[in-house]
Order: structure tokens, then C-alpha cells, then sequence
């Protein structure tokens, strides 16, 4: 029996499919991994996006030489859940991490102890995992980072330790340093430095989590004077500021994996945890509505590119990637397992290897601080469109609100300036009953009971 035609190209379509996963597979078993992670920093602070108003060089050539992902957002507003987010593949009421502050809210800064993390999984593939720099998720010794994967740590676990950029405690191994004279971006830089160069000949995987440019502002003078000279503000010349110098230690790790002959075999991500903090004076946003905070577009935003030459081809990508779906994406480029638990993010890793992005899933935000209160803060996007319970307080909410949700259409109103919910009231409908499904769900996540 003849074989028929359209077997024959399934087939050979199959064959070609199969050959373009083992040219996958065989370039990058396994990537070193390197997920660089930003502290307050705004899309608007990247030269490359904002005119030359600051110099990023190293940022730019990496966004260049990478894929950007165009609407990239957070899963937070704010920095402790975003990065709980980031290492679970889950929205952070899931994991536990709603709040901000460590020392006054440990039962709602720490990561529950049966959630899976990013350095788990890597750790349970053999690579060697080391944390350098910031550390959120958790105040205690068994929420510590070594617990939850790192092997290695040179990192702060509270805010308290960093008194100003020049006068900072690091816990490194277990140690605690304290520092005078050395700026703490430098600083970091130079650990994570040490992190590759001693383990070159085995894979890695680093979470760079740098604190610039979050508060306290401290730059050198003479640095941030050239800012000052250009007629911005001191508050907004210290920033400015403080990014070129995290940009000059990015550009210094990317010259070590060259100089190693890892630059090839190395994933390197670099992502901002939220938006702008407007307590740190006026900044360049593209004009986006809200800041650090906010579940708005300016407060969620963030800058994400991965970097892997020789591998992955430079481009732009219109897929909106959130912080959820980094885990499963490097679990597919990495051959790691998944979680017990069920994850919120889903892989673009297909999309990485040029095929079409899936539709996006719908995605949720909220914040305020202590225990969540769903009434405000909160958003639901479903495509273009975007559902907003606006914010009535950065403080801790004294009741439920009572304003009125909005919705915007992004694409035409990317400042969210028109509120069109009266016009689209099934909508609204829809959208307000998987806003309310999704804060049931992710409560009782919450509080579910730890083993």
C-alpha cells in the first residue's frame, strides 16, 4: 500500500522537529545560568530606552544581543513578594510572601517551607548554586537561603544590614563581614566575579540580586556631579548614578565569562524587581501611570532580556513575560524537574527557539501591606485588557474599599488614563469574578498548613 503524501510530510516534519530539539538540546547541555536581578530600577533608566539621559552601555549591548521581552512585568509591585514570585514559578500569596518588611512581619515575608525554589531544582540537577546579594524571602534560620537550595551565599537576609552604600554587613558562608570604604554594587560585583571564576569547569547557577538603586541613595560625588551638570536633580543624578555603576559590574562579570571561554555556555537574564520607588526623587518612566507600589503599568513594568549568544538569536519579543514563567522556562532549557505544587508561570522556551509565542494566560497582581486585602490594589489582565481595583493606600489598609474598578484597554491607553469599564460591562463582569476566584484560590494558598 502506498504510503500517502500528507503522511510523508508529517513525517519528514517530525524528522525536521526532532533534529532542531537535538541541536537544542546539544548546544546547550547544560547552560550555565546567571539571573541578574535589579532593585527599583525603571525601564526608563536604561539609556538604550530613555534618550541617553544615563550610560549603560553593557545593558544596551546586552539587550542588543539578546532577546527583549517587550512587556515584560513583575508579579509584584514590590520587591519581597516579586522575588518569591520569581524563585517558585507562583504568585506570591501563594508562597506566603505578602508584605515588606522582615523584622516587623516575619510570618509574612517568609517563604513557605514546602515551595520549591529555582536553586532547588538546579541544585537537584548537580549545578553548583550561590546566591550574591539581596535575600527577602525569609527572616530566620530555616528560611535562610541556604536552606531553600544556595550552597553557597554571600548575601544580606535584612535591610537592617545595609546602613549605606558604604557601610554594609554581608553574610558570606555563613560569616558575618562588615564593610567600610568599599561601595556595596562593587562589592557584589566582585563576589559574583569569584562565584564563576571558581567554578568554571562545572555548571552554575548565580542569582546576582543587586540593591541598586533602591535606598539609601549614595553614589561617589564626582560620579554623580556629571548628572547634576546635566541639570537633573540630586535625588535622580544619585540614581542615575548608582545604575551606571551596576551596569559598569555587569559589563565586568559578562568580560569574565569571555575571558573563561563561558560566555557561550552561560544564560544570563536580567530583570528589575518592580518599577521606580517615587520616594527617590523624579525619573524618566515613559510616562507610564504609577511607580513602585502600584499595580499600575508603572509600578510592574520591568526590564527583562536573556542573553545567551550562539544560541538564542537576538530579537524583540511582544509576549507578555511574567516573573511566574522564568522557572518553568529554564526548567525546559535546563532538563530540570518541576515542583510538587502547581505553577501560575508557563514556559516560553518554544518561543526562545523562534516558534510563535502562545497566547498569554490571564495574569494577576496585588499588593498592600500585612495581610492581603483584595478590595484594592489589585489587577487582572486578560490580553489587552486590564482590570484595576485602584490603590487607596501604601500603608497598611484600615478597611475595604470602596472605589470603583476600572478597566483600560492597554494598546490604545497604555497610560491608563481612560477608564472605559462603563462601556464594557460583561467585561468588567468577567473579569471581576476571576479576580475573585483567583483571591480565593491563592488565600488558601496562603494559609494553607506547613508540614
Amino acid at each position: 500500500m502506498p504510503v500517502p503524501r500528507w503522511f510523508s510530510l508529517f513525517r519528514l516534519l517530525m524528522w525536521a522537529a526532532l533534529l532542531a530539539a537535538n541541536v537544542w538540546a546539544e548546544r546547550s547541555s547544560p547552560p550555565n545560568v546567571i539571573l541578574i536581578l535589579a532593585d527599583d530600577l525603571a525601564l526608563g533608566d536604561l539609556a538604550a530606552l530613555n534618550g541617553g539621559r544615563t550610560r549603560t552601555p553593557h545593558l544596551d549591548q546586552l539587550m542588543a544581543a539578546g532577546v527583549w521581552f517587550d512587556r515584560a512585568t513583575s508579579a509584584s509591585a514590590v520587591c519581597a513578594p516579586a522575588r518569591a514570585a520569581l524563585l517558585t514559578g507562583r504568585y506570591p500569596q501563594r508562597t506566603g510572601v505578602v508584605s515588606l518588611t522582615m523584622r516587623t512581619e516575619p510570618e509574612l515575608t517568609r517563604l513557605h517551607r514546602d515551595e520549591t525554589t529555582l536553586a532547588d531544582l538546579f541544585a537537584a540537577r548537580g549545578y553548583r548554586t550561590g546566591l550574591v546579594g539581596k535575600w527577602h524571602v525569609g527572616l530566620g534560620d530555616e528560611w535562610h537561603p541556604r536552606r531553600r537550595g544556595f550552597a553557597e551565599t554571600a548575601c544580606f537576609v535584612g535591610d537592617e544590614n545595609i546602613k549605606s552604600y558604604d557601610h554594609f554587613s554581608l553574610e558570606i558562608d555563613g560569616a558575618l563581614r562588615r564593610f567600610e570604604g568599599r561601595y556595596l554594587t562593587d562589592e557584589l560585583s566582585t563576589l559574583a566575579i569569584d562565584f564563576v571564576r571558581r567554578h568554571r569547569a562545572a555548571p552554575f547557577f548565580l542569582h546576582l540580586a543587586h540593591y541598586a538603586p533602591h535606598r539609601p541613595l549614595g553614589a561617589p560625588a564626582d560620579l554623580v556631579k556629571t548628572y547634576t551638570e546635566r541639570g537633573f536633580p540630586e535625588n535622580t543624578a544619585t540614581v542615575y548614578a548608582m545604575v551606571e555603576i551596576l551596569d559598569r559590574g555587569i559589563g565586568a562579570l559578562l568580560a569574565t565569562l569571555e575571558e573563561l571561554g563561558l560566555r557561550e555556555r552561560t544564560l544570563v537574564i536580567f530583570a528589575s524587581d518592580n518599577g521606580p520607588d517615587p520616594l527617590a526623587g523624579p525619573r524618566f518612566n515613559h510616562d507610564r501611570r504609577g511607580a513602585k507600589y502600584d499595580v499600575f503599568e508603572g509600578g510592574i513594568r520591568v526590564p527583562l532580556v536573556l542573553s545567551w549568544p550562539g544560541t538564542l538569536a537576538p530579537g524583540r519579543s511582544d509576549f507578555p513575560a511574567h516573573f511566574t514563567d522564568l522557572l518553568p522556562t529554564l526548567a525546559d532549557i535546563c532538563g530540570l524537574g518541576r515542583p510538587a505544587l502547581p505553577l501560575d508561570g508557563v514556559s516560553f522556551a518554544a518561543h526562545l527557539r523562534g516558534a510563535p509565542a502562545s497566547p498569554a494566560p490571564l495574569r494577576f497582581w496585588q499588593w498592600n501591606r500585612a495581610v492581603p486585602n483584595y478590595t484594592h490594589n489589585l489587577a487582572v489582565r486578560d490580553g489587552d485588557w486590564k482590570f484595576v481595583r485602584p490603590p487607596v493606600t501604601r500603608n497598611k489598609p484600615t478597611g475595604d474599599s470602596t472605589v470603583s474598578p476600572a478597566l483600560y484597554h492597554l494598546p490604545s491607553d497604555p497610560g491608563e488614563s481612560t477608564d472605559v469599564a462603563a462601556h464594557h460591562p460583561d467585561r468588567v463582569a468577567r473579569l471581576q469574578a476571576a479576580a475573585d476566584a483567583l483571591t480565593v484560590a491563592v488565600e488558601a494558598d496562603r494559609t494553607r498548613r506547613q508540614k
